[in-house]
Formats: structure tokens, sequence, C-alpha cells
């Protein structure tokens, strides 16, 4: 037999509890799913089939931060139900509406764009308070994307003269020579993260006049050799794929007034010998003036099942 436990919910009116629910209930099926509990709601309360009073009080309290959410006008969706979850079950729930209510930059059509998580929150601290930053963490967890936003947020007050994005060109089973198009055509593929973050914040048609007034550089890696980057904010994106020796040549590209972001994830290596990006994660840990950044499934925010994919894979057994 299955016994059930009664514990009151936040009142809402019907609009918000419509909202809380979700379209055909699945912010509810969500919670379940995260939880691995059936309740049902009723009269301002949750009934749940367990006795475990543990998880029912986190179910509680996640639905009433989702409540007290939609209150202050906002509509959850799937990362915010996951992550508010998160932090009921580590008790740092107070972190989720501080995060969220922080406007880090607007979009090109004014969207706000806040920070989701807490490990997105020692980021943009990092780049705040370091010159050179290492940032190392699986898809989906906003590197590239808050790299760019806050790129684009010193080029507005002009704290930087212009931006350089750049990656290596790693060849996945197919070779450059055999692709169509110039160079610049061959590479663009490789570089098109880049471009999406910066046409989100900026709109096409301003990243193609600052491209072509050389504010704003899209290049291979290859690109930096021989330089000296000064006034500017440097962006080096899947850094887990560039050699000993290329990453020793970006990292020393670097002049004054000068910030670097080296993105890279340790577990997407497709280079056929060592990584620098990993060489250069142990060789300068703990070195003074440089910081590092670790973020985690924890901090996707792409689509639930990216989570749930990488879990998996960093759990793998065979």
């Amino acid at each position: 037999m299955i016994h059930k436990n009664s514990y009151p919910i936040e009142v809402c009116n019907f609009e918000e509890f419509q909202t809380l629910c979700g379209q055909q209930d699945e912010n509810l099926k969500l919670l379940k799913q995260v939880f691995s509990v059936e309740f049902v709601l009723r009269d301002n309360s949750v009934i749940l089939d367990t006795l475990d009073e543990d998880l029912c009080l986190n179910i509680q309290k996640t639905l009433n931060g989702l409540i007290r959410w939609i209150k202050m006008g906002k509509t959850p969706d799937e990362r915010d139900i996951i992550y508010l979850s998160h932090c009921v079950l580590n008790n740092t729930e107070e972190s989720f509406f501080k995060l969220n209510s922080r406007i880090i930059g607007r979009t090109a059509f004014n969207k706000p764009i806040t920070i989701k998580t807490l490990g997105q929150q020692k980021l943009m601290e990092a780049m705040a308070d370091f010159d050179m930053v290492f940032v190392s963490g699986p898809a989906g967890t906003g590197k590239t994307y808050l790299s760019v936003v806050y790129a684009v947020d010193l080029l507005k007050k002009g704290d930087v003269k212009r931006i350089v994005l750049t990656r290596p060109v790693v060849e996945a089973g197919e070779s450059l020579g055999f692709l169509p198009g110039d160079l610049k055509e061959k590479v663009d593929p490789y570089l098109r993260p880049l471009y999406d973050g910066l046409n989100d914040l900026l709109g096409n048609e301003q990243v193609q006049k600052y491209i072509e007034k050389g504010i704003i550089e899209i290049a291979p890696l290859a690109y930096m050799r021989g330089r000296t980057l000064e006034d500017a904010f440097v962006i080096l994106d899947e850094a887990q794929n560039t050699t000993k020796s290329q990453m020793l040549m970006v990292l020393t590209r670097m002049g004054f007034r000068t910030k670097i972001i080296i993105n890279g994830d340790t577990t997407q290596v497709d280079l056929k010998q060592d990584s620098g990006f990993i060489q250069a994660l142990r060789l300068l840990k703990g070195k003074k003036d440089i910081g590092f950044v670790e973020l985690t499934a924890v901090d996707i925010v792409r689509n639930p099942l990216v989570q749930i994919v990488i879990e998996a894979y960093s759990n793998k057994t065979v």
C-alpha cells in the first residue's frame, strides 16, 4: 500500500497555477522526473506518494520557489525548473533568484541576458577580475556565449578597441582541401558558434560592419602567429584541440590592455596528440593573476537531455 503525505504550498491564483503546471502539465511531469516521485496538486497542497520526509520537503520548496518566480512575472522553463531543483537539493535556492535578476547584457532585440547558474556567475566574476582566464566545461554551459557577451559589453564601453575570436580548425575525417570555396568559406563553418553569439548580441548587419572595419576579427588559430594583440578582448574557443605549441603561441600573443579567455572541454579532444589546453591547465593552475573556472553538467543551459547524456558518458564503465 502506498502512503500519501500532504504538504502546503504557496497560495496562487488560477492563472499562476496554470503557469506553474505548464502546458499539458509539462512542468509537473519534469519535476516528477527530476525527483523520481509521483505527486498531485490539490487545494494549495502537494500530495506525494512517498514517506521520505526530506524528498517531500524538497518538492514543497521547489514548488514554492516556482510560485515565487511566477509571482515575479516570470514563466519558468525546463532549465529554470531543473536548476531550481538542484539549488533546493543543495540549500542554495536563494542564489537562483539573485542570479536570474542580474542582467549582464541585452540581445540585438533588447531581450535581457541573465546568468543562469552559480558556475556562470563565477565565470563572469573571473572575467572581470583577471586578464587571462581558463574555462573548462562540457558543451552547453555557456562558455562561448558568456565570453562574447562580456567582450561586447567591454567594446561598447570603450574598454577594448576590438574583439578577436579564434579557434583551432581540426579536421574530423574530411580534408579542408577537398571542401568547396576559398579559405574563408572553408573555415567559416568551424567558427559558426562565434558568429552566432555576435549576431545575437549585435545583429548581423552591425557584426558585418565591425568585421569590415577590423573591430571584430574572427579567424582560425593559425592567423594569430607572429602578432601582438593590444587593447583587445581575445576569445580562444575549442581550446582542447590546440596543440602544446599552438597554446603557447596564442598565450604569448597577449599585449597590454588585453584580456584573453581560453574555453575548452577536456572530454572532447579531437587531436591525435596531447592537448595544449590540458597541459596549460596543469602548468598554470594556481599561478598568480590567472583565473580558472570549471563548469559542470549542472551549468548546462541547453535541453535537459544534454545534461543526462553528459552525466551518463562521464560515469561510463564500458
